[in-house]
């Protein structure tokens, strides 16, 4: 037997009156701690599922003779997707369980996997990457709040940095053993993908194993319904939404037009070499995000976002005067704006929400981030095709630029005393 927490007798129901008051062992459960590990690893597959095509694009583009515009179409269907699905089932984990959802999630992740491993033309990348936005949005808000709850009372900073590192060791693994992969091995568009259907099995087994219930879940039935914020959340959603939506716009410049940008600037043929200039950012992504783990949500939220801004400027002087060092300094600098900007709203809301409302903020705020990548990704791809590449990343570079400004103008709501801390409603009214 491995030793869990938390699981109902057969028969009983979760939050039934006289029902789960003590805590159950069931046999081939995961503790708390695996269980945050593996948990984090579901977080990392939401960021290597992304950003697995991104190196491929240009050679689909090569092979099939697409334009950016269907390029980037390809992505944004992504994130479309995934606004999708949070809108119907932001909130689901929050009634059926974090196991549960992250199940249904990692499986349609598998499928869009294999999807793009055997796609004979386009359409079955459309339909790959509608299959990874299902993935995504089932899992992105429960695998970020079965971290919280899984690492311990009080500790949503931890939980929030583990949750940062573990977004850039996916991010990194996409580009760099991807790169690779598609550099050195055989099946250059084919093998990446199969490797990574390979690590979601895997991934798949172990989350199989998770505690059914955490004891967190909301009373009641589920119905899908569009996500709903509590009245005593919504500055701290706010804050928190415009940060993480600042940061998870970079991946319009990095994951959709960034293997163009890079073999662009880089001027190298080599997947790896490429792959491994735009890895700056999450490994600068990575390192920052440990070391924000002491910072202030409102201090690491200011910081990121005049790190992003820098990083955007840094990218337009790159671009104009094709110099690959500047390039460098703009993506290592823009990875740790993002760091900042995903912690910094990520422990905002982590420590406002209450746990019984924690899936459904969390997907919400997702929700947002990937309507607002989607809706960039189809400008830029149609601003790229009609006015060439490098006024496209100079228009991206600007709209994350104005992101962070309003994330900046916004980090004030957050001062003490403006919302609550780690303290449920003291009402139904207030939801």
């Amino acid at each position: 037997m491995i030793e869990g927490p938390v699981l109902c007798p057969a028969g009983c129901e979760p939050h039934r009156p006289g029902c789960c008051s003590r805590q159950y062992s069931a046999p081939y459960e995961l503790g708390q701690r695996t269980s945050f590990w593996v948990a984090a690893g579901v977080v990392a597959h939401t960021l290597w599922t992304s950003a697995a095509p991104a190196m491929t694009y240009p050679l689909f583009a090569e092979e099939w003779h697409l334009t950016h515009t269907v390029t980037t179409g390809v992505f944004a269907i992504y994130p479309i997707v995934v606004a999708a699905v949070l809108v119907g089932f932001g909130d689901v984990s929050d009634y059926v369980g974090r196991r549960a959802a992250m199940l249904w999630g990692i499986g349609a992740s598998l499928v869009g996997t294999l999807l793009f491993a055997v796609a004979p033309d386009v359409l079955w990348l459309f339909a790959g990457r509608a299959f990874m936005g299902i993935g995504v949005g089932l899992t992105a808000g429960p695998s970020t709040a079965a971290m919280v709850e899984f690492s311990g009372q009080g500790a949503a900073r931890r939980a929030a940095t583990i949750t940062t590192a573990a977004q850039a060791v996916g991010f990194a693994a996409a580009l760099l053993l991807g790169g690779a992969l598609i550099q050195y091995a055989p099946l250059p568009t084919r093998l990446n993908f199969w490797v990574l259907f390979a690590v979601l099995a895997a991934l798949f087994a172990a989350a199989w194993f998770l505690p059914r219930h955490t004891g967190n879940e909301a009373h009641g039935r589920w119905r899908p319904k569009f996500p709903v914020i509590p009245n005593h959340l919504r500055r701290a959603f706010a804050v928190a939404a415009a940060a993480v939506t600042s940061a998870y716009t970079h991946g319009v410049l990095i994951l959709s037009l960034g293997g163009e940008v890079a073999r662009d600037l880089v001027g190298s043929p080599n997947t790896l070499v490429n792959g491994a200039a735009l890895s700056l950012f999450a490994i600068a992504s990575a390192v920052v995000g440990i070391g924000a783990r002491t910072l202030q949500p409102r201090t690491a939220m200011t910081a990121g976002a005049a790190a992003s801004a820098a990083g955007m400027a840094l990218l337009a002087a790159a671009v104009a005067r094709h110099q690959l060092p500047v390039f460098l300094a703009a993506t290592a600098i823009s990875g740790a704006g993002y760091s900042l900007l995903f912690f910094g709203g990520l422990a905002t809301i982590n420590s406002a929400a209450p746990a019984e409302h924690r899936g459904g903020v969390l997907s919400a705020i997702y929700l947002l981030a990937y309507v607002s990548l989607g809706a960039v990704s189809l400008l830029l791809g149609a601003v790229a095709t009609a006015q060439g590449l490098g006024f496209a990343v100079n228009l991206g570079a600007g709209v994350i630029a104005l992101l962070s400004a309003i994330t900046v103008a916004l980090v004030p709501m957050t001062r003490p005393g403006s919302f609550q801390i780690d303290t449920p409603p003291k009402s139904e009214d207030d939801t």
